[in-house]
């Protein structure tokens, strides 16, 4: 039996009815492989689907409520489509009850209401964008049976709102972006600001990517993530005083921001904000060396990277920074750093595939003998974006 199979027999059993009415729906998982917290400053990154990530089963309903369960979690409830709001008891349904919100806010208010039941393959709190998977899938899901536009560029920045206002968390287009409009074999290369993007064939040859999970949470809402984001406002508003327009740090290129960092008064905030620049240099150079597939120069541009992050950013954390330690030991690693907002979540390492076994092995064992903690690795293929599933699924 497929696992579609088996979570269509999971949704009749919740919540009756027959099979034969249910849509299924599924966005990956995404993978940042260079340019870190520059989404928000209007930088570019350059991030990539993956083949896992949250499928949602929905089927119309007769009334005006939303049913919503998850195979991962046992809270389950039912909500008045017309009584939508943030409550933090009801844990990751806020994620989906945000798109009703933000829907409705567009203009797009439900017709009816839904049974949904979502089945998570990403590791919640990883870094993973679990969340941004629920928003999309969730975005993605109710326009189809409302018989709206599925417009995936803006799907992806709905979402980005809702996480915004109605969950919270002052996240950047990023995740969203690369959930919704994710193509196999390919990453994402896009300009935050703009939204211009283009689709880049990542031709990795005999390397793989290793994402590596250190197991240890990170809550977005209760990090330091918001206060990284103010402090980069803050530098954009000294900056003014060269440049009385500046909206965002990634407007500036490394060498104004060389010029110009020391009207910058406060030497933390500068350093946040070198780090921007830099970042946004690096994922540059990156397309420059991946076009020539220099992946050897790529892996050392995600090494600084990381360092980066480590030193200037402080987002990395002691299990972050035993990853990564450990994995630069292992021969035929090219490069390694972590990925995502920090603060715990994962890494990811470029790694020779006849290295990748002793790689799970040595950084597994020197990670657990560091922190206490035990890691998890996925060998990663890069996907598709969001998607409806059809049935030889």
């Amino acid at each position: 039996m497929t696992k579609l199979a088996e979570l269509k027999q999971n949704f009749v059993q919740r919540y009756g009815g027959s099979e034969s009415d249910i849509s299924a729906f599924q966005a990956p998982g995404r993978v940042n492989l260079i340019g870190e917290h520059t989404d928000y400053n209007g930088g570019s990154v350059f991030p990539a689907a993956l083949t896992f990530g949250t499928t949602l089963l929905i089927r119309p309903r007769t009334d005006r409520k939303l049913a919503l369960a998850s195979t991962n979690f046992s809270i389950t409830r039912e909500i008045s489509t017309e009584s939508i709001a943030f409550d933090e008891s009801d844990d990751w349904m806020n994620y989906p009850k945000g798109i009703v919100w933000e829907l409705e806010k567009r203009g797009i208010p439900l017709s009816r209401g839904y049974d949904l039941l979502y089945h998570g393959e990403i590791p919640n709190g990883a870094g993973l964008s679990s969340s941004a998977s629920i928003e999309v899938v969730t975005a993605y899901a109710l326009l189809t049976l409302e018989g709206k536009a599925t417009d995936t560029v803006q799907i992806s920045l709905w979402s980005q709102h809702a996480e915004n206002e109605f969950i919270g968390v002052k996240c950047g287009i990023m995740d969203q972006f690369a959930v919704a409009n994710g193509k196999k074999d390919h990453a994402i290369l896009l300009d935050c600001d703009s939204l211009q993007y283009e689709l880049v064939p990542f031709r990795s040859g005999a390397y793989r990517l290793v994402i590596g999970n250190t197991n240890k949470r990170r809550g977005l809402v209760d990090s330091k993530y918001n206060e990284r984001r103010a402090q980069c406002e803050q530098a954009v508003r000294d900056l003014r005083a060269a440049f009385p327009d500046l909206g965002l740090l990634g407007q500036l290129t490394l060498e104004q921001f060389n010029a110009n960092e020391a009207l910058i008064k406060d030497g933390t905030v500068r350093r946040r904000a070198r780090h921007v620049a830099e970042e946004i240099d690096r994922v540059a150079r990156s397309m420059d060396v991946l076009k020539k597939d220099d992946l050897a120069a790529f892996g050392q541009l995600m090494n600084a990277s990381h360092d980066s992050l480590r030193d200037l950013y402080e987002v990395t954390g002691d299990e972050l920074d035993a990853m990564v330690s450990a994995a630069r030991e292992v021969p035929g690693v090219l490069g390694s750093r972590m990925t995502g907002a920090g603060f715990g979540g994962c890494t990811i390492s470029l790694v020779h595939q006849d290295s990748v076994d002793r790689f799970i092995s040595e950084v597994g064992a020197k990670y657990e003998k560091a922190t206490g903690l035990h890691p998890d690795f996925y060998v990663c293929d890069i996907g598709d974006g969001v998607r409806q599933l059809k049935e030889e699924a």
